[in-house]
């Protein structure tokens, strides 16, 4: 279940891609907004599709995994 308050709603969320995104291909990547509760990750090819909201441990945890890969 994903809930989120009036302040992290969609609209109102400040997304940004990673500097590491591939500027040849802006199409694949995906785009991240923090807010106090929550890291929100959505598809930057589907901007109005699903998203993600993760606990801040939790994205802690998986960009420490991502970077040892």
């Amino acid at each position: 279940m994903n809930c989120t308050t009036a302040e992290e709603s969609g609209s109102e969320l400040r997304w940004f891609k990673s500097s590491y995104s591939d500027s040849s291909n802006s199409n694949e990547c995906v785009e991240v907004a923090i807010t106090r509760s929550a890291v929100h990750v959505r598809d930057s090819k589907n901007v109005e599709g699903s998203r993600l909201a993760l606990a801040s441990v939790a994205w802690s945890h998986f960009v420490a995994f991502a970077l040892e890969s």
